[in-house]
């Protein structure tokens, strides 16, 4: 399924339903893109991964997605890719086959490398994320064909941490586009190869299918201002670091000695992760033993605040 509308709430509207109504033996290539806009992970603070001012400023739009991991930016020269599957069909290393295989059929040396990322050259043009829900799972990434890089290093302000984890010093410095290596490459073109690929891995040919269009509510919740920015605490304490699965940027609200209010913002792949920290810990003595217990369930997490209290 491919869609040519550019408005990031309709679009991740359709992801999302999509992903809730997948039928058994059903798998969904769904290929979309944005227009001038900035998706933040389900766990991430919007204010330190994103200039919002500058963006809305230029007309951009800031969106945050169901899956964790970290932000991105969407142009016209972006095509993202969503792969909708019941749980008993997820299998990233085939959806991921699908992807390679399609831009390697431009005579490109692809692969994946790290936790999520695809690269040429050691050059990262496409970032994944995952999403898996009662039946349903989502698996979508990126894919920069010809990206304005000025504009991503304009907006997102990753951190310094993230940045020096990965041994480079801006966010331009690590990414490349692919029409870098292929000059003849287009949108079109590399659909119509995704499209060959998917039946390459599958052994099946794609059936073009219609995208939902009642999606009012969908569309509603994903544009609010509570989803994309949530609430702001005036925490008394804020504490960040980075581990080999991702950075944490933990907030606490701390009041007569216990922890009153949590946010942890992350852009760690578990999208539960936030939550499962935040209720573990609140109400808990701001104490470092008593936090550390209260988080076990992540081990570096919890020698990390043993530590640091």
């Amino acid at each position: 399924m491919r869609t040519y509308g550019t408005d990031p709430f309709r679009n991740l509207a359709i992801e999302q339903r999509c992903t809730e109504e997948i039928q058994e033996g059903e798998i969904l290539l769904y290929l979309w893109q944005n227009a001038k806009t900035v998706v933040i992970g389900r766990n991430q603070n919007a204010w330190k991964e994103c200039d919002i001012h500058r963006l809305e400023q230029d007309g951009g739009t800031l969106a945050r997605r169901f899956s964790g991991g970290g932000a991105v930016f969407h142009d016209l020269g972006n095509l993202n890719f969503s792969f909708c599957v019941r749980k008993e069909d997820y299998d990233v290393d085939r959806q991921l086959e699908v992807i390679l295989r399609a831009v390697r059929s431009f005579g490109l040396e692809a692969e994946k490398t790290g936790r999520n990322d695809l690269t040429i050259h050691g050059m990262k043009f496409s970032g994944n994320a995952f999403l898996k829900t009662e039946k349903g799972c989502c698996h979508h990434g990126t894919l920069l064909l010809e990206t304005d890089a000025e504009l991503l290093g304009r907006y997102l302000t990753v951190s310094k941490d993230k940045l020096a984890s990965k041994g480079v010093d801006s966010v331009r410095s690590r990414v490349c586009t692919l029409k870098e290596w292929a000059a003849d490459m287009t949108i079109d073109s590399l659909c119509q190869a995704l499209e060959e690929a998917f039946y390459q891995v599958y052994g099946m040919r794609p059936e073009h299918v219609e995208a939902p269009d009642d999606l009012e509510q969908e569309i509603r919740f994903l544009s609010s201002w509570d989803w994309r920015f949530g609430r702001k605490i005036p925490f008394t304490t804020e504490m960040d670091h980075r581990f080999p699965w991702g950075g944490v940027d933990l907030k606490l609200l701390v009041d007569e000695g216990r922890v009153r209010k949590a946010k942890l913002f992350t852009d760690a792949m578990d999208p539960e992760l936030s939550t499962r920290v935040e209720q573990s810990i609140i109400g808990q003595r701001f104490r470092g033993e008593d936090l550390a217990r209260a988080l076990s369930f992540q081990p570096d997490l919890s020698d990390w605040i043993r530590n640091s209290i």
